[in-house]
């Protein structure tokens, strides 16, 4: 029974970043407002009323739930006219239908529902068609009305399939665990083309990534950052694959306290165990592409150019300011045996002139005794006139320090006796000292 029940709808406020009035644009007229009578209806509806009335804060059911009970019940009022489209539905096995549904936990879910193709893949709106088509075929009453009479061993596992699948949390730990998933992984030889062999792989394990979307692996031609990127995103994978679908129960069920505190920590043990397994072997997954991935090899390559050209650049330069700094140490060191070399022949060259030196006084000393120590010729000078004669020559030696000069003195002294008046050109020589 339904019951009409009027409501009015209030619009809220415009926001507050809305135009003005003056600065909107009319477009068109709008409608006259029309009453309208909405009738809620409907197994959904009746459902919600039941659970407002009930006040029932511990009902885990939900719309789903409502629908498989739904499903069911009606099935019992269709048997009479299914039209089923057989050529859709998979091909039900002999051992499928003889299912034991004690044993849901080893039922393949997807086979039961008859999604074995699509698989995790399926939507929920594919869980809930094929629930439907399940139910209407394999429903009790249905078997009854055809003589097999409390058959209703594979329409609890379709229940069952159904409850798993249509629940997000419950449908990803079966995922988790479902044996038609491959985990094999390549290993890290280069036997064939690493885009066709490690592509697959990494496309089928990136539907556990709790990060969505997953990088893919690319081709040759991908940018380096990209492929870095994708190396980078799956050494730090977050999973969302668990195994709580593989808790073992206690099949009793009449364990105390202390035994389920025992079952429950021997579960956490298992899913940790089998959660590190996995993550390590998405690592070698990981460690496996990067050891052959052609592209990873070329970016080695081009780095180990550059850190030699780096470091050939680093030996060169090196190698030139070696090089310039033996050339300024060999110059120095030429300049300084050139300055030592020439101080060698200044010296030598001042040797040679005070010896040339003391040769010319020691000649003009002996021009003095032979020109008689310029005394009158025939006159044999007194000691006076050797001593006056000794003076000056010493005041000449004195202050003659040039060889040449000496000899042009005593060249001239010479010349002056001979023509007679050497006394007198001695001391017109000494007075321009």
């Amino acid at each position: 029974m339904t019951v009409d029940a009027p409501f009015e709808i209030t619009l809220c406020a415009a926001p507050a970043t809305a135009p003005a009035a003056g600065a909107t644009k009319v477009h068109g007229a709008i409608s006259a407002t029309q009453e309208r009578i909405l009738s809620p209806v409907g197994v959904y509806v009746q459902h919600y009323l039941r659970r407002l009335e009930s006040n029932d804060a511990d009902d885990q059911s939900d719309h789903l739930k409502v629908h498989a009970d739904h499903t069911a019940a009606e099935a019992a009022k269709a048997i009479s006219n299914l039209d089923l489209n057989e050529e859709e539905d998979e091909e039900e096995s002999e051992d499928l239908l003889m299912t034991d549904p004690k044993e849901w936990k080893q039922q393949d879910h997807y086979a039961v529902l008859g999604l074995s193709k699509l698989r995790y893949r399926a939507t929920l709106d594919d869980v809930i068609k094929s629930h439907r088509k399940k139910v209407l075929r394999h429903h009790p009453d249905k078997k009854a009305a055809q003589g097999h009479l409390n058959d209703d061993g594979f329409f609890k596992c379709i229940q069952k399939a159904f409850e798993i699948l249509s629940d997000f949390t419950k449908r990803r730990q079966w995922d988790s665990v479902d044996p038609a998933i491959l985990d094999d992984i390549p290993s890290g030889k280069k036997k064939a083309d690493f885009y066709e062999v490690f592509g697959p792989v990494f496309a089928r394990e990136a539907r556990f990534s709790s990060v969505q979307p997953v990088p893919e692996l690319g081709d040759e031609s991908t940018a380096r950052e990209e492929v870095e990127r994708f190396y980078e995103f799956w050494y730090s994978f977050d999973s969302w694959r668990s195994f709580e679908y593989l808790d073992k129960e206690d099949a009793t069920g009449g364990g105390n306290r202390d035994d389920k505190r025992y079952n429950d920590a021997k579960n956490r043990k298992e899913r940790a165990t089998r959660k590190k397994e996995d993550i390590q072997r998405l690592r070698t997954l990981v460690d496996n592409a990067l050891k052959v991935d052609p592209r990873i090899a070329r970016f080695k390559e081009e780095d180990k150019l550059k850190r030699n050209a780096k470091r050939n650049a680093q030996e060169e330069e090196a190698k030139r300011l070696a090089e310039e700094k033996k050339a300024a140490e060999e110059a120095a060191k030429k300049a300084v045996e050139n300055a030592s070399m020439m101080e060698e022949e200044h010296k030598k060259a001042r040797q040679q002139a005070h010896k040339q030196l003391k040769k010319e006084q020691r000649a003009l000393k002996l021009a003095f005794k032979s020109l008689n120590f310029f005394a009158p010729a025939g006159a044999t000078p007194s000691d006076a006139d050797i001593a006056v004669a000794t003076e000056k020559l010493d005041k000449i030696t004195a202050a003659k320090n040039d060889a040449d000069a000496l000899v042009a003195i005593r060249t001239e002294l010479e010349a002056a006796h001979a023509a007679g008046n050497g006394s007198a050109t001695l001391d017109d020589i000494v007075s321009k000292l």
